[in-house]
């Protein structure tokens, strides 16, 4: 027999958590045929000697929905072993949606993401109305890795109601439609269904997404109809109690009742802030309860802090106050100019120093810094001193710092700021919970705000290499069947012979990511973070190589993941 890809003398890390052994692994028709040991030829050989070969990655929490339009490989989660993605989280997706409609989603998505107007304008040929229209295009579209995805509550909800959608609560006949247009999703394959009620989600124009109107019944007789079809997650971008424990204990009893009640399995992501350090405890608590009652619910963790990525380039906390509005819209060889001059840097560090007054942060945003949490990126070393620290051992003040730390690198640098789970000893305990998966990269959201879509290789580098808090094992089965299995993706996360071939081949000793860069590849010219990773040779989706050492082969292997 010739198999079409034979993966030779490398160390198979299966999955499955237990230890990894020697084995050849022979694909054929896109699903993994043997393994073991593989005498026969293959048309395509990959010698693995000395790298792990494990099964893809999965990520189960995207915003990819606008950038799969434009972006055939999946990009940045593909540079880091990515081969399935889940889209549509928090509720933002484009359908249901007629086109002439497509401004009520682009609302919901252009700020509260991040996501450029100009680019999805110029960027999406429309050509659906309903949910399964949409997912119909995207079966249709050349795609690099494998994509599920959601129906978004504040899509629905405009889809629904129109401009109400964004002021008012839904009627009985709204409701009902909703109930009707979900279960359609879910029959023609969606993942699930998604909301956001978070105060960070808001438009452009400083209103509430449309999902955040909906009150709490509307959203668990849109979740009961999802449990109808007998299948599917419900993914909140969650309330925020704050500290009080009464309002904690509602908000916690209105989700296990709810996973309870309409037996949908629930996820939500959580992080350790530094301000409320031990408030996530008794969310990890509900998990349990929630279990004990009978209902399914697990949370979703990072591997490291959420970072802001703050930039000349890009975005400094600044762009917005008085004098750095004007020097921020020239051009970066003429801003250069002007933060060389030391009267002029005097007056930006001056005014840097005032309170803020400017407009309301939201999200990913910069934000004026607490210097002890900001830390410069001339590596992707997380152990470095913040600029804090090292502006106190020169003497300097720590904006004065910053800009001449970008100066001496012509503006090229990024100086990290941390906004969540600073504290890395609680991200560890979150990744080591039973009820737990390690994934919320954000692909295809903030795009040049956040680069998380190395959440995986820094899983790997830091975690197990660096660290060696987990075993490799350990590592590989949180980002590939744990995921794999919680979003019901049961044809992948392991290898084993039948299941698909979604394969990473990876230098245990050198995998990790490379420092990010700005690059102004989006439809419109629009700008991004872009990053790819050091240690991974190859990239297999369904069977076909689609990156080599960072390069895409050409291949268009993805497919879209019903459920």
């Amino acid at each position: 027999m010739t198999y079409d890809l034979l993966i030779k003398n490398g160390l198979v890390v299966d999955g499955s958590g237990g230890a990894g052994y020697r084995a050849d692994v022979a694909v054929q028709d896109g699903k993994i045929a043997k393994i073991g040991r593989v005498n026969e030829r293959a048309r395509q050989t990959i010698d693995a000697q000395g790298h792990v070969v494990s099964p893809g990655f999965v990520d189960g929490h995207t915003h990819m929905d606008a950038q799969i339009f434009w972006d055939p490989i999946g990009s940045c989660s593909c540079y880091h072993g990515v081969t399935s993605v889940v889209m549509g989280n928090c509720g933002f997706t484009l359908a249901p949606c007629k086109q002439q409609d497509a401004d009520l989603v682009f609302r919901n998505l252009e700020r509260a993401e991040d996501l450029s107007r100009e680019a999805m304008l110029e960027g999406i040929e429309w050509s659906w109305e309903t949910f399964p229209q949409f997912l119909d295009a995207i079966d249709g579209l050349p795609k690099g890795i494998n994509y599920a995805g959601y129906i978004g509550h504040s899509a629905l909800r405009t889809y629904v109601m129109g401009e109400r959608a964004f002021t008012d609560e839904a009627s009985e006949e709204d409701t009902k439609k909703m109930q009707l247009l979900v279960k359609e999703a879910m029959h023609a394959g969606a993942i699930g269904f998604s909301t956001s009620r978070t105060f960070n989600h808001i438009t452009a124009d400083e209103r509430p997404v449309a999902s955040r109107i909906a009150a709490w019944d509307e959203v668990r007789a849109i979740v009961n109809a999802v449990g109808e079809t007998g299948k599917g997650i419900f993914e909140i971008a969650g309330e925020a109690p704050g500290r009080d424990p009464q309002k904690i204990r509602e908000y916690h009893n209105r989700l296990r009742d709810l996973a309870v009640e309409s037996g949908v399995t629930q996820t939500w992501g959580m992080f350790s802030v530094r301000a409320a350090p031990d408030l996530w405890r008794p969310y990890f608590d509900l998990l349990d309860e929630t279990a004990d009652a009978g209902g399914r619910m697990f949370a979703q963790v990072h591997s490291r802090a959420l970072t802001t990525l703050l930039s000349f380039e890009s975005y400094t906390p600044y762009d917005k106050w008085e004098v750095w509005r004007d020097i921020r819209k020239l051009p970066l060889h003429q801003q250069k100019e002007k933060l060389s001059d030391p009267s002029l840097k005097a007056k930006l560090v001056e005014i840097a120093n005032q309170p803020y007054t400017g407009p309301r942060i939201v999200g990913a945003e910069p934000r004026p810094p607490h210097w002890d949490y900001v830390y410069p990126m001339l590596n992707m070393d997380y152990e470095t001193p913040s600029m804090g620290e090292i502006a106190r051992q020169k003497g300097v003040d720590p904006v004065e710092l910053m800009i001449d730390m970008a100066l001496a690198r012509d503006l090229k640098m990024f100086f990290r700021q941390p906004i969540a789970n600073e504290n890395q000893d609680h991200v560890l305990e979150m990744i080591k919970h039973p009820r737990s998966v390690v994934t919320f990269s954000d692909s295809g959201a903030h795009v040049a705000q956040i680069m998380d879509s190395s959440l995986q290789t820094h899983l790997l580098s830091y975690w197990v290499r660096e660290r060696e808090a987990l075993t490799l094992e350990e590592a590989v089965r949180q980002i590939t069947y744990n995921t794999a299995t919680m979003w019901g993706l049961h044809d992948r996360g392991l290898l084993r012979e039948g299941m698909m071939a979604d394969v990473v081949v990876f230098d245990p000793d050198t995998v990790g990511a490379r420092l990010p860069e700005i690059v102004h590849d989006l439809p419109a010219g629009a700008k991004r973070l872009k990053q790819t990773a050091d240690g991974i040779m190859h990239t297999i989706v369904n069977g076909e190589i689609l990156l080599t050492n960072n390069e895409h082969t050409g291949a268009v292997p993805g497919r879209l993941l019903r459920s």
